[in-house]
């Protein structure tokens, strides 16, 4: 499947689409099972040619089966879910149970996970909006076993994706955003809600994608999310997420735009990629 969109904003990377499928692709790159590793990877992985998968076995980390759409992961929490929300805040010191949990901690936990384990990663200021963020993400149950992401010119006539995503520049997200909002009806088409990485390119794109009204959005506000794809990526992207119904309409889009004309053929000419 080509796009039009990826080839007006000379995209750096390939679009990367998210099915659900009954069966891994051949080749795709999946995590050990119960070896830690970030979603992010497999997007980096599928905008460089490269499918990745992921089920409810081969998440990579809590958050990520979360974010993808495996249930409320968090409920399987080490020292359970209440940890989580001091993991994400104040930390787990201030309590017996939490430093219990702390210290039996095994090999799987990096050094520094334990720490933020302990004293937490400051996102929010306690662990009662952690948990009132917790209660208001979309958890999503994937009908299917699979998450796959692949490169959108992979996704062969009888495929439908989910949720279409662009990793690219703050010129190239200046296009996105305009072009999304280019029929879109409104101007608030586009969302920057604060989330987890994966959740912005997984469960919170989903829920757009089964709304009357859906809309994009535009992830990688998460620190711990852009230091772990720094890498393989750079550091000066973000993920544009657009449900596929939407992203068929942007597509129809793209000629007679903004795109085809002098003002973003300027910009383009001077983007340093």
């Amino acid at each position: 499947m080509e796009s039009a969109i990826a080839n007006a904003i000379r995209a750096p990377l390939q679009p990367v689409a998210v099915l659900f499928a009954d069966e891994r692709p051949a080749g795709a790159m999946q995590f050990v099972e119960g070896r830690w590793g970030c979603v992010m990877w497999l997007l980096a992985s599928a905008a460089k040619g490269r499918a990745a998968a992921a089920d409810r076995a081969s998440f990579g980390c809590i958050g990520g089966g979360v974010g993808l759409g495996f249930g409320n992961q968090y409920e399987n929490w080490p020292g359970g879910i209440e940890c989580f929300h001091g993991f994400l805040s104040t930390g787990n010191d201030d309590t017996e149970h939490g430093r219990a949990v702390a210290d039996s901690l095994g090999a799987g936990w990096r050094r520094e996970a334990v720490e933020h384990f302990r004293h937490g990663e400051g996102y929010l200021k306690s662990p009662e909006l952690t948990r009132e963020f917790v209660d208001a993400l979309p958890i999503t149950q994937v009908p299917k076993r699979w998450v796959v992401l692949k490169p959108l010119a992979e996704v062969a006539a009888d495929e439908t994706p989910e949720v279409v995503i662009f990793l690219v520049d703050p010129d190239r997200l200046a296009a996105l955003v305009v072009l999304a909002n280019h029929e879109g009806g409104g101007n608030e088409n586009v969302i920057v809600p604060w989330a987890a990485g994966c959740q912005t390119i997984g469960i919170i794109p989903y829920r757009e994608a089964r709304s009357e009204r859906p809309r994009a959005v535009v992830g990688l506000t998460d620190p711990s999310a852009r230091l772990y794809i720094a890498k393989q990526v750079g550091r000066d992207l973000m993920t544009f997420a657009v449900p596929f119904a939407m992203f068929q309409r942007m597509e129809g889009d793209v000629a007679g735009s903004f795109l085809e004309r002098d003002t973003w053929r300027a910009l383009l000419a001077d983007s340093p990629r």
